[in-house]
């Protein structure tokens, strides 16, 4: 570095154009490399080149900054502390396309740490620029331009706010359709980024009139478009359910379901947690969920998913849905899902967060659930704060309907009731005395523990006459 560093003031251009390129490859390598170059005093030199030098040279010393900024909010700040920014977005306001975008780059680099060094960027007034840059015929240019608005709006409502002040959610719509994938990725994480703060922002994404036309992007070939237009959907509909229900109108929630189907591993997870997000506001918009066969995708999902944060949002999914009504809950059980929950519950590997998700899911469809059949499996596996929830559903449903009274003795549910260890006074007992009291006294006694012992004691202390 010590030996690149004269090489930058050199007197032919070219060598001082390797040089910063060398700088830059060097700093974009690793962290000490970059704190080198920060040590090294090299960055006031390189940002003083980027107001005199030629276009080439701008465009090398805009990637030293970047290769610096991009590792950590230390190395970003440095950068800023150098007065990068005032010539980076100078440099923004070039006529060559390259440097605007090496600028951009850069300055979206800085931005995406954290809240701090957006609002910097933002003061040295690169937004107007950046949002004049996603205009630009550049396919390139536009790309970057739009990853650093979404870096710029990720960090909080204020920042997505000065974004969409200077109008850039016009621009960005009107990119939804372009025939580049790497644009699409980012235009949708943009939006996603602005629209996940507030309803407002939200509801001025929606009004750009952006739907139906984003579904297509659902089956675009490329999985990251795909997975950011889901998320856009996400941030939208977690707000209110008259967003939900604005993109379920639009045939959203059929698409996501398909989209589900589609795809694998971690670009389902935003696509499950928008059906648990629209599924969460109101028991209609659950129903979309459900009449759109959202719950045997689910289902598949849990199934297939070995990464543990995706089982967790797939359990907290059918908590939202199975909450609602006993129809709802039904719709839950009948996917067989309460066994493969309460086995995620009870597995010691799973992680915290899943056993938690899990166990909420279980106990807010219990106490709606008053389809029999798929309660009877939880009575021989449940512990007993899940037992108490699917022992009350016995008691509620078993005394007004005599076809369950009886398949609940052949199916050796009742015999299973008997065998529970409950305390005296207990919500359980209370349960346990409901079932019992729907059923005449010798059959309890038949099915209950120690009964054929008693039997067989009293034959042989029968005496024939």
């Amino acid at each position: 570095m010590s030996l690149l560093r004269p090489l930058l003031l050199d007197v032919v251009p070219t060598i001082q154009q390797t040089a910063a390129l060398a700088l830059g490859r060097l700093a974009s390598y690793n962290e000490d490399l970059a704190e080198a170059v920060v040590k090294g005093d090299i960055l006031p030199q390189l940002i003083y080149s980027l107001a005199e030098q030629n276009r080439f040279y701008k465009k090398a010393a805009a990637f030293v900054l970047r290769a610096v900024a991009k590792h950590s909010p230390a190395l970003a700040q440095a950068v800023v502390d150098c007065g990068a920014l005032d010539a980076l977005v100078i440099s923004l306001e070039e006529f060559d396309p390259d440097v605007k975008e090496a600028a951009a780059w850069a300055l979206g680099y800085i931005a995406r740490h954290n809240a701090n060094l957006s609002q910097a960027v933002v003061d040295a007034g690169a937004v107007p620029l950046l949002v004049l840059c996603i205009q630009e015929p550049e396919v390139a240019l536009k790309r970057i331009a739009a990853s650093a608005l979404s870096d710029i709006a990720k960090h909080s409502p204020e920042l997505a706010q000065t974004v969409v002040d200077t109008g850039a959610i016009a621009h960005l719509a009107q990119m939804i359709l372009n025939p580049d994938a790497k644009l699409k990725r980012q235009v949708f994480s943009a939006l996603s980024q602005i629209s996940k703060h507030s309803v407002d922002l939200a509801e001025m994404v929606v009004e750009a009139e952006i739907f139906p036309a984003v579904l297509a992007c659902l089956r675009d070939p490329n999985e990251y478009v795909r997975k950011n237009v889901t998320t856009l959907m996400r941030e939208i509909t977690k707000h209110t359910p008259e967003l939900s229900q604005m993109i379920v109108n639009t045939g959203g929630v059929a698409a996501v379901i398909d989209y589900l189907g589609d795809s694998h591993g971690n670009v389902r997870l935003p696509g499950i947690m928008m059906l648990g997000y629209v599924a969460a506001h109101s028991e209609n918009l659950a129903m979309a969920v459900i009449v759109s066969k959202g719950v045997p995708q689910l289902a598949i999902c849990l199934s297939e998913e070995p990464e543990e944060h995706i089982k967790a949002a797939t359990a907290w999914a059918f908590g939202q849905i199975g909450r609602h009504t006993p129809e709802h809950a039904r719709a839950v059980a009948t996917a067989n899902v309460l066994p493969s929950l309460l086995a995620l519950y009870m597995d010691t590997d799973s992680s915290e967060d899943l056993q938690v998700k899990a166990k909420k899911a279980l106990k807010s469809i219990l106490p709606k659930c008053n389809y029999l059949p798929a309660l009877e499996p939880l009575l021989y596996e449940a512990p007993s704060n899940i037992l108490k929830h699917v022992i009350c559903q016995f008691s509620k449903v078993l005394p007004h309907d005599s076809k369950a009274r009886r398949l609940f003795v052949t199916s050796g549910g009742l015999k299973k009731v008997q065998e529970i260890k409950a305390d005296p006074g207990s919500a359980l007992q209370e349960y346990i005395n409901t079932i019992n009291s729907c059923y005449p006294e010798e059959i309890v006694r038949y099915y209950s523990p120690g009964y054929s012992e008693a039997l067989l004691e009293r034959v042989e202390k029968y005496q024939p006459v």
